[in-house]
């Protein structure tokens, strides 16, 4: 596929919307930067190239990059890559970067579903302008479903195991709601739809700032032990970040 057939196809998928974001002669930010973003990856060879390209591609203010130690999510993603998912949750979508490597790390024919809090705190939402964007990140037969709602919401629940073909989940990132109550609650919710084998990551696992790790390190340390477990961490020191992963 030539660059201007990509770029035909991209634009397709993200129509020009009325109120959006636009660049170069009127052209959408997100259909903009879904090029960029898709001529960039076709560069990439390893799942290390991939990481390092969610952090440095940029356009104006607009970028993917993940709000994560870059040494910790690579190497969460190598341990995705061996289990080769085929349904992913992640609850918490942000910028969109860590979607975007899940989308590498999974099976080619995967089923990804991102959910984000609207507004609070622990949430914020991205824009509607966004999401053909982060569409944008499935490759050709993976299915990626943005939910924009409460994942604490029964509702959002029954909704996502609709979605489940077998009503199970390979892997579940919990990066949501980080008050104690609040990771607690994703954690009953939806581990419960892991299957066998399956793995469970938490985000900010590291003592830090309460405004970034809130309460996740505490529940962490009580959850932990019922577990096989492994804890991806930089520098203990480090205030903050770390990811924590258990096996189903």
């Amino acid at each position: 596929m030539t660059l201007r057939d990509l770029a035909h196809s991209v634009i397709h998928v993200l129509p020009r919307t009325l109120g959006h974001p636009t660049g170069l002669v009127g052209m959408p930010l997100a259909t903009i930067m879904a090029l960029r973003l898709k001529k960039a990856s076709l560069r990439c060879r390893t799942i290390k190239d991939l990481v390092d390209l969610t952090y440095s591609l940029r356009l104006g203010r607009l970028n993917i990059r993940p709000a994560q130690v870059k040494e910790e999510i690579f190497a969460l993603l190598q341990l995705i890559a061996r289990a080769r998912p085929e349904t992913i949750l992640e609850i918490g979508t942000a910028t969109g970067g860590t979607l975007f490597l899940f989308c590498r790390a999974a099976r080619s024919n995967a089923t990804l579903i991102s959910i984000d809090l609207p507004s609070g705190p622990f949430g914020g939402a991205y824009p509607e302008w966004k999401i053909p964007l982060y569409r944008s990140f499935a490759l050709e037969r993976q299915k990626i479903i943005l939910v924009r709602a409460d994942s604490h919401n029964p509702i959002v629940l029954e909704r996502v195991k609709k979605i489940l073909s077998d009503g199970k989940l390979s892997f579940l990132f919990v990066d949501g709601d980080h008050t104690y109550k609040g990771v607690k609650r994703d954690f009953v919710m939806y581990a419960k739809l892991v299957k066998p084998g399956g793995i469970v990551a938490f985000h900010d696992i590291v003592p830090g700032p309460a405004n970034s790790v809130g309460e996740v390190p505490l529940f962490w340390s009580k959850i932990r032990g019922e577990f096989r477990h492994k804890e991806l961490i930089k520098n203990r020191q480090q205030g903050g970040y770390g990811i924590g992963v258990l096996y189903v």
